[in-house]
Order: structure tokens, then C-alpha cells, then sequence
């Protein structure tokens, strides 16, 4: 199981999970694996505070922090024009009335007026806003030893400085064009993921990108794998097209530690792998969801289209807030990947790492008997 970017990690395990909840990165680092904190909702502040509760929780163990900092998206260049206040304005009243009207239908009542507006951040501005700050408390722990982009080449600053404090830097990556680009750009771990993965994703199957990624860039790089690994058999099968290892998160949604909310929890260890669907209904770019009510509403005939990112991230945190208060099922959605099929019960991390360990191996010795190694 120990591949050479265990060793370059500190690791036990190849095995990476991406989580937004603190306490599935402590014990999956914990495990043996390593854990990435995905830090898209966290302010400087807010994220300083998850990052120290993580230190003190896994020892001198290293994880990762994960960020969302497109190259291309509305208002890139910083300043008053990429207020939150400013591009709420861009949104047109009919995508308002269209939003809220899907809300009316399912039942979900208005914010109480006596309730101030959750402040928002939109998702997409990390690059000029909020990233530097980002990058700056993750750079002052010492046990992070990766950052890594979700959409694209990380930004050149975010590359200088984490390879000054000796960090390595990743990018997920949905064509080969993708990864030999980030590679030119000085990324040091490439995640291949497939179009099986939950949240943003490209067109072609893991199977097909793996392979292809670590013909061109392998020789450099380490490579993961990412989409549609939940269990010991697809890690095996990652291994075999050349990953170093598997780049997980869907699986993570589901684990006693995470902080999913119960309808959602219950709406993902009920769905199968055509209800993960790739929608611009979330963010405005194609991101693998859980069908739901909301994204079915976006794709019915008649409807307006998708704005781009971040505007419609706003238009959707803004009334997420509410579905959340009123606990509403049928718009309980969440980023998931196709792997949601094998995702029917609530176990804890370390048991979820310990079955993906035994399997692969046993899938390793299963291979070997085939191939008379017995």
C-alpha cells in the first residue's frame, strides 16, 4: 500500500479525503490517511480557528487545505466591483423571482424578519478577496504540507509562497491539457478526477483520464485519483493505472464525524448513482449534485438560465440558508459523486479506512493468484 508520495507525505496510507467538517480531516489523518480541510467557506479568522483545532487533534500527523480559486469568473480583479453587494446587484429580479418561487413551492416560509441576513461570501472571489488571507493561516501551521486548488492552476502567488515554506502544492485536474498546464505552472501533485466525482467536474471517466494523465505527466509528478473510488476494489484499481493513490471526498459525507445535515444524510444513503447529476444550478459552473427539487426546477422547460460563478452561488447561499432552517427534504441536497450508490450507512472514518486498506489488498492478492503468484 505505501507509495512513494506516503513517503513524501508522512503518511501511512495513500488515501487523501476532502471534507469541509474538521473532525472527518482529524480522523482520517488519524487513520493513516490524510485529511483536507475544504476551506471555500471559511474566512481568515473562522479558518484559523479550524485549522488550530486540527493541529490539536492529530498530533504532529500532516493533512492538506483545499481552496477554490478559478482562473475565469465575475468580478475577478478584486476591488469594489467584486463585492458581494455589487454583484448581488448583476443578478436580475426574474432569477430572484424564479429562486424563491421554487422555495414557495416546496413549502420553505421566508426568513423571519426579526433574523439578520447571514452574511454572505461569494464563492469564487478566494483569488484577489479572501484568498491571500486563505493561504496566509494555512502557511502559519505547520502541519499542512499541501495546498491544493479544486479549480484549476493554483495562482502563481499561492505557488511562490507555499514552495518557500516548503509546502507542496496540488490541482485537480479533468483533461490531460489541464495537468500538463498546472505541471508547467509548478504544481507538485496532480489530482486526475474523473467526471464520477462530486462537486466541480469535467466529461471523462476516471478510467479513461487516469492513465492518460500519468502517460503525460507521471514521469514528473505524483498523480491520484479521483471519481468514483468508495471502496478497497476501486483504490486497487486507481493503483493499477498509475495513481499514487485516491483523492476521496463523497464518501466522507456520510461518516459519523461529519456535519452533514440529517435530511441530507438521509436523502444520500437512500440515492443511487444516476441521482448525482452534474447541474450549474449551485455555483454556475457544472458541479456533480444530488438531484433534488432544485436542480430538477433549473432543467424544466421554461426555466432562466444559469448565471455565471459567482452570482449564482449568491442566488442559491442566500436562500440555502432558509432551506436549512426549515429542514426541508426535498431541497436537501449536497456535492456528491456517483460512488453515492455504496454510500448506505453511517460508519465512522477509521473504519471506513480500515475496509479500504483490507480491500485493496485483498484485491492485490486476488490479482496475484490470477496471475499464478499465489
Amino acid at each position: 500500500m505505501r507509495t512513494p508520495i506516503c513517503d513524501q507525505l508522512g503518511i501511512e496510507f495513500p488515501i487523501f479525503a476532502f471534507s469541509h467538517c474538521r473532525d472527518v480531516v482529524a480522523a482520517v489523518t488519524n487513520a493513516g490517511g490524510f485529511g483536507v480541510l475544504g476551506a471555500l467557506a471559511f474566512d481568515p479568522e473562522q479558518l484559523e480557528i479550524e485549522l488550530a483545532w486540527i493541529d490539536a487533534h492529530v498530533g504532529d500527523k500532516p493533512y492538506g487545505v483545499d481552496f477554490a480559486m478559478p482562473a475565469r469568473y465575475v468580478g475577478k480583479g478584486g476591488g469594489e466591483a467584486a463585492s458581494v453587494e455589487s454583484l448581488r446587484a448583476m443578478i436580475p429580479d426574474e432569477i430572484w423571482k424564479f429562486a424563491n418561487g421554487i422555495l414557495e413551492e416546496q413549502g420553505v416560509p421566508p426568513m423571519p424578519p426579526e433574523l439578520a441576513p447571514r452574511k454572505m461570501k461569494a464563492a469564487g472571489l478566494g483569488v484577489d478577496a479572501e484568498g491571500p488571507g486563505q493561504v496566509d493561516v494555512s502557511l502559519r501551521h505547520k502541519n499542512v504540507k499541501l495546498l491544493v486548488n479544486a479549480l484549476g492552476p493554483p495562482p502563481a502567488y499561492v505557488v511562490e509562497r507555499a514552495h518557500a515554506a516548503g509546502i507542496r502544492v496540488g490541482a485537480l485536474a479533468g483533461s490531460v491539457a489541464h495537468a500538463l498546464k498546472q505541471v508547467e505552472q509548478g504544481v507538485d501533485v496532480i489530482i486526475a478526477q474523473g467526471t464520477e466525482a462530486g462537486g466541480h467536474t469535467g466529461e471523462i471517466s476516471t478510467m479513461v483520464l487516469v492513465p492518460d494523465v500519468v502517460d503525460a505527466v507521471g514521469g514528473r509528478v505524483p498523480v491520484l485519483a479521483a471519481g468514483g473510488i468508495g471502496c478497497g476494489r476501486q483504490m486497487a484499481a486507481a493503483l493499477a493505472l498509475g495513481a499514487q493513490g485516491a483523492w476521496t471526498g463523497s464518501i466522507w459525507l456520510t461518516v459519523s464525524e461529519a456535519d452533514t445535515r440529517p435530511e441530507s444524510v438521509e436523502n444520500l444513503l437512500a440515492a443511487g448513482s444516476r441521482d448525482a447529476i452534474r447541474s450549474r444550478s449551485m455555483t454556475g459552473k457544472p458541479a456533480r449534485q444530488l438531484r433534488t427539487a432544485w436542480t430538477e426546477a433549473w432543467e424544466q422547460p421554461g426555466a432562466p438560465k444559469t448565471l455565471p460563478m459567482p452570482l449564482q452561488g449568491i442566488v442559491f447561499s442566500e436562500l440555502a440558508h432558509r432551506v436549512t432552517r426549515s429542514r426541508n427534504r426535498a431541497l436537501a441536497g449536497s456535492p456528491v459523486g456517483q460512488i453515492v450508490s455504496r454510500m448506505n450507512t453511517v460508519r465512522a472514518s477509521r473504519e471506513v479506512v480500515r475496509e479500504l486498506v483490507e480491500e485493496c489488498v485483498e484485491a492485490k492478492d486476488r490479482l496475484d493468484a490470477l496471475f499464478g503468484r499465489a
